[in-house]
């Protein structure tokens, strides 16, 4: 291949948008572990705002600017051998996994729940925790390679976001 086409084909690649990202109208999540609500922000603005459950403990859920990198719809539930789309799952019915901590977007996720009670409080292991059928919207508009970034503030959505330059 000719390096012309190699760089074709960089820019062209599903993977190229983990690059530098957030850029100005590109979808962007923030969660803020202190009011357990998570942000879609799309086309520079804020689209939703959702209620979740974060880590049980502050540290439990890593804060920082992540990236998507793994999406499942009826996710396996590796810890205990529990088969997509059980009732038993608590991961619910979709997996939108982030890189925190070096991992592989297999460790930390935004994810529905078997326990929608569970919603607005501090209980996770450190994953974001969400209604099933609101999870499923956002898996629905959210790509591979969007940042998401968690933090405890008491600033509002918007100014989170203009400081990391999504909106």
């Amino acid at each position: 291949m000719t390096n012309l086409v190699i760089a074709i084909l960089m820019v062209l690649s599903p993977i190229w948008p983990l690059g530098e990202n957030p850029t100005p109208n590109a979808p962007f999540l923030i969660v803020n572990k202190q009011t357990n609500q998570i942000a879609y922000i799309n086309n520079s603005k804020i689209e939703k705002i959702y209620r979740v459950a974060t880590g049980a403990t502050n540290q439990l859920t890593p804060d920082g600017m992540h990236t998507v990198v793994v999406k499942a719809v009826e996710p396996y539930y590796r810890k205990k051998n529990i088969q997509g789309g059980s009732p038993d799952n608590p991961l619910g019915s979709r997996w939108i996994g982030f890189d925190a901590e070096d991992t592989d977007g297999r460790m930390y996720g935004v994810h529905g729940t078997n326990q929608p009670e569970s919603i607005g409080k501090n209980v996770s292991a450190g994953c974001i925790r969400m209604k099933n059928e609101e999870v499923e919207v956002l898996f629905s508009t959210v790509p591979i390679g969007t940042k998401i970034f968690i933090t405890e503030s008491k600033d509002d959505f918007e100014s989170i976001a203009k400081k990391w330059n999504a909106m």
